[in-house]
């Protein structure tokens, strides 16, 4: 897995990309309350606010990690956002992506950079 700084996991699985927040974003999150996600086919751009989380605490936007095509989205998180609370780098995907140049994922943290960057 690759991550971002704002705290994003990108996990490459053959030309797609599955996206989801980290255990230290959703714990920062509080409980989930609601998830907003893109629709499936839509073209982002590097920086792009894709998805919303928002929580008891605070809203948050999840960016487009990469240039590319969201092909998937996460239907359980309409029907139960607690799962970024229970499983957040599992069930709690948030969209899969076809990146425009998967090279581009290589410019990402590892996880022990991240660890790192987190403390």
């Amino acid at each position: 897995m690759k991550y971002t700084e704002e705290h994003e996991w990108l996990r490459p699985e053959g030309d797609v990309v599955t996206v989801g927040i980290t255990a230290h974003a959703a714990e920062q999150l509080g409980d989930v309350v609601f998830v907003e996600l893109p629709e499936a086919g839509r073209r982002v751009s590097r920086g792009d606010e894709v998805a919303v989380i928002e929580s008891v605490k605070a809203a948050s936007d999840i960016l487009a990690p990469v240039d590319g095509e969201i092909v998937e989205v996460n239907p359980a998180l309409a029907d139960n956002p607690g799962l970024v609370n229970e499983d957040p780098t599992g069930a709690a995907w948030f969209f899969r992506m076809r990146p425009a140049d998967p090279a581009a994922l290589d410019a990402f943290m590892d996880e022990a950079a991240y660890r790192a960057l987190v403390g």
